[in-house]
């Protein structure tokens, strides 16, 4: 395996059409201030970071209480707004204070470490990626742990970076390293920490599911089998009492051991395209997963034999924005548009509400905060399966807003193609 290492003083929804292409790895890391629109006067305290794709737990949940519910009499206040140059859709985290994201300028993806409270630029890390943009160019998230930053870009460059300085600690490019087949929209999944073990869903030889050393980037894990990979990041769940790692490749979700590597059991799931992007979602022994292409969501029951589909049904469709699991139901978005919410126990439609095309969600203090896709209005919605009960709604940014929100720190972020913006729900 090829990895570079650099040890270094002081102490990573959505999807674009490419042929493959080799990446070469050249790196600047730059400390400065930059500009905001607007400066924030509130503190960052008292709240929860969101240092990860799907946030603190990977459930798409805030554990934050206390936020303003009130948005016809007190909407939420724009605190900055920050251009971005990708013209694309890869998510926020943030951590200690800063909001990291990849953008793009050039034949460069951009790593970038933002000031929370101001959107002053606090430093970023360059290197050579994709030259042409489909989609945008990178798709992920950063993933923050321990002092450092850890990303991938869309043609499998995957770099460690100092969080505090956005030096480069190390880099390899796993496309290369595994053999991978990168799918028809390249690489989406964000890295996910386990241990030593910096996660990925690469695909290749023996790389449903790979782990890199997070301190060196070394090999030290792989399983699954040889598979093409779809499109979603990596779940750590304990299904049956075992301790393994749930992807959704090209053709279908499986748990690799996290222990051995072998494939554990395997849940067939096509769509056209092999466009299996939303994160699945474990809820005991069982897998709930969601598509788009006509095909729609389900739930597989994992047995110490296989699976057994206990119902599908076309209630949600997510093209790539991963549902949320609260109080024992399913909220997702789907196309064409609606927001819907489910019954894992039986498939039971419980209601559904249009208007919100291709975006995203996440939960937080029991509302949901949803963007509409299309004209990038953010509403607020109780989280209850008893009905649809809209609380409130602004727009934050406007135009296509693929991105799911993020809240942290008692401040949402949401992007569009064009711009990063911040604002408060206190």
């Amino acid at each position: 395996m090829r990895y570079t290492a650099t040890l270094a003083a002081a102490a990573i929804t959505i999807l674009c059409l490419t042929a493959c292409q080799r990446a070469s790895t050249g790196a600047a890391a730059t400390v400065g201030a930059g500009s905001a629109a607007v400066e924030s006067q509130t503190p960052t305290t008292g709240g929860s970071d969101w240092p990860r794709f799907l946030g603190p737990r990977g459930d798409g949940i805030s554990p934050e209480k206390g936020i303003n519910k009130n948005w016809a009499a007190k909407p939420p206040k724009a605190l900055w707004k920050v251009d971005l140059g990708d013209d694309g859709y890869a998510g926020p985290s943030v951590a200690n204070g800063k909001v990291f994201i990849i953008d793009h300028s050039g034949s460069k993806d951009i790593v970038r470490a933002l000031d929370l409270k101001t959107g002053a630029e606090v430093w970023k890390y360059a290197y050579e990626d994709a030259s042409s943009s489909n989609y945008g160019f990178a798709r992920s998230t950063p993933t923050v742990a321990g002092g450092k930053v850890y990303t991938i870009s869309r043609l499998g460059n995957v770099n460690c970076l100092d969080e505090a300085t956005g030096k480069l600690i190390w880099s390899r490019n796993v496309c290369n390293d595994f053999g991978t087949e990168r799918p028809g929209w390249d690489l989406a999944g964000s890295p996910v920490i386990d241990g030593d073990r910096v996660l990925l869903a690469i695909g290749g030889k023996n790389a449903a599911i790979v782990g890199l050393h997070k301190e060196t980037g070394e090999t030290l894990f792989q399983g699954g089998g040889d598979t093409v990979t779809g499109y979603a990041t990596p779940v750590i769940a304990t299904i049956n009492g075992v301790k393994q790692y749930v992807t959704f490749a090209a053709k279908g979700a499986m748990g690799v051991d996290a222990a051995s590597g072998a494939r554990l059991w395997f849940a067939p799931w096509e769509t056209s395209y092999d466009v299996n992007a939303a994160t699945p979602i474990v809820i005991g022994n069982a897998v709930f997963l969601t598509s788009n292409y006509g095909v729609g969501c389900g739930v597989f029951d994992i047995g110490p034999n296989g699976t057994t589909q206990r119902w599908k049904a076309r209630h949600i469709t997510s093209h790539f924005n991963t549902p949320v699991l609260w109080q024992g139901m399913i909220y997702g978005i789907g196309d064409p548009g609606f927001l819907s919410c489910v019954d894992p126990k039986t498939g039971d439609l419980k209601w559904r509400q249009s208007g919100f095309e291709k975006g995203g969600l996440m939960l937080v203090d029991g509302v949901l905060i949803a963007l509409d896709g299309r004209t990038g209005a953010c509403v607020m919605v109780k989280a209850a399966p008893d009905s649809y009960q809209e609380l409130g709604r602004f727009t934050p940014l406007g135009g296509q807003s693929w991105t799911a929100p993020i809240v942290a720190q008692g401040r949402l972020i949401v992007r569009n193609k064009q711009a990063i913006a911040c604002f408060d729900l206190k």
